[in-house]
Formats: C-alpha cells, structure tokens, sequence
C-alpha cells in the first residue's frame, strides 16, 4: 500500500540525515512524499545573514532546486516561508497558519493526498497541526534537543513536549531517546546504511596518500567532537596522516586552527555523500572521536554503521551506540589505547585483516535504510 507522506526535514540534496535516507527507502518502496525544507531550531541572529538570504532566495522560487543528490527524489520539495521557532501566541499562530497554507497549496500542485502523514524531525513544525488536516502524526526523534548544540533550548523542547502529545506514532533512534517519551505509542528504529553504496568498492581519492597510513572522520566539525583528544592522537601517531572531512561549525574554528597546525593533521573540507564511501574504504581506519555528553550518549551516528558497511577498521570513544557494535567497532578507553589499536592494524597479517573487514560487513549486513524502511511501514499500516 503506497501512502502520501508530509516530511519536515534538512534541506533535501545537502549532507542526508536518518529523515532525508528514510525518505529515498520509502520513494523506491512507492510512496510519495512532499518534503519540507529546514524550519530551523533556533531564532535567526546576526550572523546568520547570509543563510537566511539564501534560504529566502530558495522561498523566491515556486519549486526549491534540490542541490546534487542520488537517488530517489521527492514528488515535491517546498522551500518554505516560514520564521524558525515561532513564539506562542500570535507569532505561532501566524507562522502556523502561514507555512499550512503553502502546503496545502503544494499538495494540491503535486495530485498528493489533501490529507497526508505529517512526518516531522524537527518539533518546531508542530504550529502547522493547528492549521492542517492530517490522516496520521509521524515524530521521528533522532536528537535529544535539551542537550544539542545550536538550539533554543527551552522553545524547542516546548514544541517538542506537544508535538509527543499529539503524535500517533513516535520513532526514536535509540534507548535512550525511548525513555522520554510515552511506551505505547514509541518505537525504536535504529538507524541504517547504505549498505551497498559503502560496500562496493571505489577507487582510492587522490588526496588519500598511499605511502602512509590514514586515520579519518567526516561529518559536521562541530563542539561534540574531542578537539583534545584527536590533537594528542595525531601527535602519538606522527607518520600517519589524520584526515577531517566536513564543513567547519563556528564553535570549533579555534581548536581546529590549533588541530591543522599540527603536520600531519589535514582538513578536506566538504565532500558529497556519494563521495565518502571512497575515502573511508581508502582510509586505514575511521574515527568517531566524540566528547562525553548528554547528547552523546543519546546519539546514534549514521557513520558508524557506513564505517563498517565499508569493512573498515572504526575506532570510537566510549558511547552507548558504539558499544553495542563492539568488537566490530573498537572502543577506546583512552587515546593511548586507541594509538595502540592503529599501529596493531599495521602488523596485522592480510588474512585475518581480510576476515575481520568481513565481520564488520557482516555485522550490518541486514541494517540498510531499505530494512528500516520496511519496519517503518509496517507502523505505519498499525495507523491506518
């Protein structure tokens, strides 16, 4: 049975969250999908002038332009005029009653259901409800947002106490995140891989060196990251190359200007998620070198899982995702230990290095997106 989904989400085409691979699982499963570019989490400042142009250039337009992406794509891609946390009263009202009518307007362009499943990520979708009609209330919840970084704490948390009031249906990428929100109506989904994209080999990048070892990560550079503990890994292990792909967030420019300084420490900036499989699979091991915060013991990184779909060695801080992937995912109890686990990876024969590549494919052989999606399905059907 094919269903017209409502999905609030990243903006469509940019690095994909869980909501954004969910979606393209869905769309090649058949269902179709009006897709809502970011509402945001936080009230505008001024230094975010050039984003909010951007973002009002994109509203300009009858049908946002998705930036490159693979893969399925959704019916329609609403780049919305809409303020990001809306104040309560008359400021949620208008924004509510705003954004509800450009999709209502969008649904109708697209012959999709005037009735769909709302699906949000972000809580601060939930005004719209006041002013929609809607066959069902999807939250998938994949951030514990009184912890995360870049966010109005007390404004989305608000939002997001009501939108879980009013939901059907509440997905959740981990345990822990379960735990805030009502048993009977909360799922845990895990999140998944592209398991076939990360599997198939790739020829090695050119900014990869093949004289030396190479330790990576790529993702958002941002505060939940051990800035200390890369920079004393990086001097422990001074022949090999570390490599950081992503864009920089404003919070980490000052430790990452202290990191690139180091010799063997090099910064790649962006690269397109089409392109990460290759240099993971060129990398000799791939790092998820995370702080110790509520956030993380609460976060279920995407990565982790793309890591090992690779067969490549992943070595973690110690977190609760990460444990539950042990021994396929190595959790470092210290810097030194992770050091250790590097240089084993050099002398390690080539038999038991082929074997234990196998092992972590195998530990995510049955978790692409295509599974969770089929999960996923099988609660949305229990709301019809």
């Amino acid at each position: 049975m094919s269903r017209d989904l409502l999905m609030f989400g990243e903006d469509w085409g940019g690095l994909p969250s869980s909501t954004q691979h969910l979606a393209k699982a869905l769309l090649a499963g058949g269902d179709r999908i009006l897709w809502v570019n970011s509402l945001g989490l936080r009230r505008p400042r001024l230094s975010d002038g050039r984003r909010l142009l951007t973002k009002l250039a994109a509203a300009t337009r009858a049908r946002a332009p998705a930036p490159v992406s693979t893969g399925p794509r959704p019916h329609r891609i609403l780049a919305p005029v809409a303020p990001p946390v809306p104040r309560p009263g008359f400021e949620r009202a208008v924004a509510g009653r705003w954004l509800a009518r450009q999709i209502r307007r969008a649904l109708l362009e697209s012959n999709l259901a005037a009735r769909p499943i709302f699906w949000t990520s972000l809580p601060t979708a939930t005004p719209v409800l006041d002013h929609l009609s809607v066959s069902a209330t999807v939250y998938y919840c994949c951030d514990d947002f009184s912890a995360l970084e870049g966010v109005d704490h007390a404004a989305v948390t608000a939002y997001e106490e009501e939108l879980a009031h009013r939901a059907d249906l509440i997905l959740v990428s981990s345990p822990d995140l379960a735990a805030k929100f009502p048993n009977a109506k909360t799922r845990v989904v895990l999140h998944g891989a592209d398991t076939e994209m990360f599997g198939t080999p790739q020829p090695c990048p050119v900014d990869v060196p093949t004289d030396r070892a190479t330790v990576g990560f790529y993702g958002s550079l941002a505060g939940w990251i051990d800035w200390d503990w890369l920079g004393a890994l990086a001097r422990l292990l001074p022949d090999w190359e570390v490599q950081l792909i992503g864009p920089a967030k404003p919070e980490s420019a000052q430790a990452l200007a202290r990191l690139a300084k180091l010799p063997n420490v090099r910064l790649l900036g962006p690269r397109p998620h089409a392109a990460l499989p290759a240099y993971v699979q060129a990398w000799t091991a791939a790092l998820l070198p995370f702080r110790d915060t509520a956030q993380i013991q609460a976060c279920n990184p995407l990565k982790l899982r793309e890591y090992l779909s690779a067969g490549t060695p992943c070595i973690a801080t110690d977190f609760p995702a990460a444990r539950a992937y042990s021994p396929e995912a190595h959790i470092a109890r210290s810097v030194t230990d992770a050091a250790a686990y590097l240089r084993g990876l050099q002398n390690l024969p080539a038999d038991q290095a082929v074997r234990a590549a196998q092992a972590r494919q195998h530990r995510v052989a049955g978790e692409s997106w295509a599974a969770r999606a089929a999960m996923i399905r099988t609660y949305l059907d229990a709301l019809q």
